[in-house]
């Protein structure tokens, strides 16, 4: 469906048992209310965006910052910023898992269950319930996790995180709520794990830097005095570093 947002439809009844209303269900029906004058090829590239190709950003920018951290000035630094950046997407993946009791809990149905002919949905197959949105929080919790250790393309995770968001309301498929929900359960999950994780991942990531894969974690990997072996490394402690680009929250 395609019709002009012609007056405000905040006054709209809504269905028996529906969802949203106030400010909510106002900021809803505006942003969605952008995709119905927009031409149809923009509402395929922005349904393709908010679906896959913002998490398809969010994962270059991670490997182009594993890509930066290698380059660390010491080995310690270099270990402490992989593993960070290797806790990102599995905080992500945890925060997913957090979300499923929610939804459960929660029950919200989806925008377009109890609106169908005031929103412009531009995907389709969404059969689940609507809080909190899994895209947000995974695209929230990815963003964290990078911004912990590399300031500077955490920005722009940041940025792409909230991206996301605003698309999910533009395609017709989460509440502002959701989203927000999303935005708050990814940060919580990814801070609150991070001393765990870390805890757990720095020893593994030092072991892969003294291996033969030690390029993976360290741009220059220490060496034996004859050369032909590295030597291995040592645990670092996870630490903020003050004043530059970079830097890891305990």
């Amino acid at each position: 469906m395609r019709d002009s947002l012609a007056e405000p439809r905040t006054g709209l009844p809504l269905a028996d048992g529906a969802t949203g209303s106030g400010p909510d269900l106002t900021l809803l029906y505006e942003i969605n209310g952008l995709s119905k004058a927009a031409p149809p090829w923009v509402d395929r590239i922005m349904g393709f965006v908010g679906e896959y190709g913002i998490m398809l950003g969010l994962a270059v920018v991670g490997l182009w910052a594993w890509w930066s951290v290698r380059r660390s000035a010491t080995a310690e630094d270099a270990v402490a910023s992989v593993a960070g950046l290797a806790w990102a997407p599995l905080a992500a993946a945890a925060a997913v898992v957090v979300n499923i009791p929610i939804r459960g809990f929660v029950e919200r149905p989806r925008p377009f269950v109890d609106h169908p002919k005031e929103l412009e949905v531009l995907v389709d197959g969404k059969t689940d319930f609507s809080f909190v949105s899994d895209h947000s929080t995974m695209a929230m919790a990815l963003a964290v996790g990078i911004f912990l250790v590399h300031r500077r393309l955490g920005w722009a995770a940041l940025g792409l995180a909230f991206a996301e968001g605003f698309l999910r309301i533009y395609m017709g498929v989460h509440y502002p709520t959701d989203v927000i929900g999303g935005f708050a359960l990814g940060t919580a999950v990814t801070l609150l794990l991070a001393p765990l994780a870390m805890a757990l991942l720095t020893p593994l990531v030092s072991a892969i830097a003294g291996s033969k894969a030690g390029g993976l974690v360290w741009a220059r990997p220490p060496r034996s005095r004859r050369g032909d072996r590295r030597e291995p490394f040592g645990i670092p402690e996870p630490r903020a570093e003050e004043g530059g680009e970079k830097g890891l929250a305990a």
